[in-house]
């Protein structure tokens, strides 16, 4: 503490005691502890006011100094209670500090107001959501962990499975307040949309109008439900929707980047996505005008095996091809690439359902890259492998087992029910006539663009952030722990989905703040390690600190470096953090 003298615009003296502190930047502050008076007023109070409140100034911070210090007398023989689990994790602070910061305890809350249940949603959507970050599982396990945390949780394991309904109903218009909160809080980057889809396996025999069979991503034989996630330009996830599981991918474009265009006013956007998602009609759709906005665009991957005869030999030929200064490329260069402007002709159904024929403008970029060719040519071979033993012993596999190796060998033919090889005159061959023709191919891609005066680097630089919507994917398989998932009704799915979605737009943000330094595993590692062990009273012990934990302490304002905190000091901070 200090003795401040503040000279006033009358020419008097004001003194104050002050403490010095530093603000979340670091940078030094003071606050003012106790107003006192103008120095003259005190001088007939006291012989030499200065001097009596320098004084008083120093025994405060002694004070402060002496509760910052105590005497513990501890019992080395003393035994553990029976069922003893003093271990609290105090790394969610991180959570619940961007979960307050986007305001969604003021959404669940006003959407609660008008319901006739008496559990508190937002405390329900709390818990889910931090759980779901740092010990992810069914809803069982989240409410059977909920005291690892300094929360108050006050409700029943059956009132976080009604809530799950709830959440299902409110869960499209509350993405659309996420959005908007995003957007004021953080600021969005849609100029450029990221757009794929993904599907989530069941552990369950028979599908039902939901779970349905259909392709799965990783060639599971179980029903599955379709995901298509829109993501911004700095991978913060934007919105997504789900579909029966036999919704094929370019079905899925149309509602996600729909609601996108409607409800999240975003002006407009250039979608990028994956062949999986290219027709003609979600080209037109993109690009249509509707309601006086202006038209959309896209940078779409582009099949080069699957184009025309006229377009592979524009792939193949060395003609305009550059390097990545812009010089000639010769046949030693590593990348090459080269661009055209088209008209193409796409194919559009109209609302009565037939087909007609549309004319769209578009940039076709393609670009070669040595080390992408000797990729493909590694994983051909290693497929050839398997074709080889394919072809000369066809009893040993069934339609499921040789997958991707099936189409290098001739003379194969698969029972329609059982899916065994069954046994023809002609003995299996390798096609070798295929595989040189796919060889040609190697390290070619391809991308259409409605963007005509976007530069060839710009558009391969943008389609290569797909990459992101893929990690995002894996994150959310992986270190969410999505699935298995645990809930069998359709609306209980739904809210599960939301709340990983949650978790996901979460996680995204403390990356986001941290500089995208650290991976989403390095920072839910940190999260669970930032604990502590109630070693007296009210006191509790924190043993881990690190580079990771420093930096999200610093990019949210908690500081995470104290050995020691007393409980009351610990519900101050995440009193704070819910502000």
């Amino acid at each position: 503490m200090n003795l401040k003298q503040s000279r006033r615009k009358n020419g008097r003296v004001y003194l104050t005691i002050e403490k010095a502190y530093r603000d979340a930047e670091g940078k030094p502050r003071a606050k003012t502890i106790m107003s006192l008076g103008y120095l003259d007023e005190l001088e007939k109070e006291y012989d030499d006011p200065i001097a009596h409140f320098k004084e008083v100034a120093r025994k405060m911070t002694e004070e402060e100094n002496a509760k910052k210090k105590l005497t513990l007398s501890i019992n080395m023989e003393e035994k553990l209670p029976v069922n003893t689990d003093n271990r609290k994790n105090f790394g969610y602070a991180a959570v619940l500090k961007i979960y307050h910061e986007l305001g969604l305890d003021v959404f669940f809350k006003n959407k609660a107001r008008h319901e006739n249940f008496e559990y508190n949603t937002n405390s329900i959507m709390m818990l889910l959501t931090i759980s779901r970050l740092l010990s992810p599982g069914s809803k069982k396990k989240a409410f059977e962990e909920k005291g690892r945390y300094f929360e108050r949780f006050n409700f029943s394991l059956q009132d976080v499975y009604r809530s799950l309904s709830h959440f299902s109903k409110v869960a499209t218009e509350f993405q659309r307040y996420l959005n908007a909160q995003i957007m004021k809080k953080y600021g969005r980057n849609t100029k450029t949309i990221y757009y794929d889809v993904t599907n989530f396996y069941f552990e369950i025999d028979e599908g039902d109008e939901f779970r349905k069979f259909g392709l799965s991503k990783e060639n599971r034989r179980n029903p599955i439900v379709q995901m298509g996630l829109a993501m911004d330009a700095d991978g913060i996830p934007l919105h997504y929707d789900l579909f029966p599981g036999n919704t094929v991918d370019k079905e899925t474009f149309r509602p996600v980047i729909g609601e996108v265009r409607r409800n999240y006013d975003t002006g407009r956007i250039i979608v990028v996505a994956d062949m999986g998602i290219i027709t003609g009609d979600n080209i037109f759709y993109l690009q249509g005008k509707e309601k006086g906005k202006n038209f959309n665009g896209y940078v779409f991957s582009f099949s080069v095996r699957g184009g025309t005869k006229e377009f592979k030999e524009y792939v193949l030929s060395s003609e305009g091809y550059v390097d990545k200064d812009g010089k000639p490329a010769d046949e030693n260069a590593d990348f090459k690439m080269k661009s055209r402007v088209i008209a193409r002709e796409i194919n559009v159904t109209l609302p009565n359902g037939k087909k007609t024929k549309k004319t769209v403008y578009e940039k076709q970029v393609v670009f070669w890259g040595r080390k992408y060719a000797l990729k493909a040519k590694a994983e051909r071979e290693e497929v050839l492998k398997k074709a080889f033993d394919l072809a000369a012993n066809p009893q040993k596999y069934s339609k499921a087992t040789s997958y991707g190796a099936a189409k290098y060998v001739k003379n194969l033919k698969f029972d329609e029910k059982t899916g065994e090889v069954l046994e023809v005159k002609e003995r299996p061959v390798i096609d070798f006539e295929r595989v040189n023709e796919e060889a040609k191919y190697d390290g070619y891609y391809a991308i259409v663009t409605s963007e005509l005066d976007m530069s060839d680097t710009e558009v391969i630089d943008t389609y290569r952030g797909l990459w992101r919507i893929e990690e995002t994917f894996r994150i959310t398989k992986g270190v969410l722990e999505t699935r298995p998932v645990y809930v069998s009704l359709q609306d209980h799915i739904n809210a599960h989905f939301l709340i990983c979605f949650i978790a996901l737009t979460i996680m995204r943000i403390l990356q986001r703040k941290t500089g995208n330094v650290y991976s989403a595993e390095q920072i839910i590692e940190c999260l669970n390690r930032i604990s502590c062990s109630n070693e007296h009273d009210n006191i509790y012990l924190f043993d881990y600190r690190s580079e990771v934990s420093d930096a999200i302490g610093e990019a949210l304002g908690i500081d995470f470096t104290n050995k020691r905190l007393r409980l009351g000091d610990i519900k101050k901070i995440l009193g704070q953090v819910k502000k």
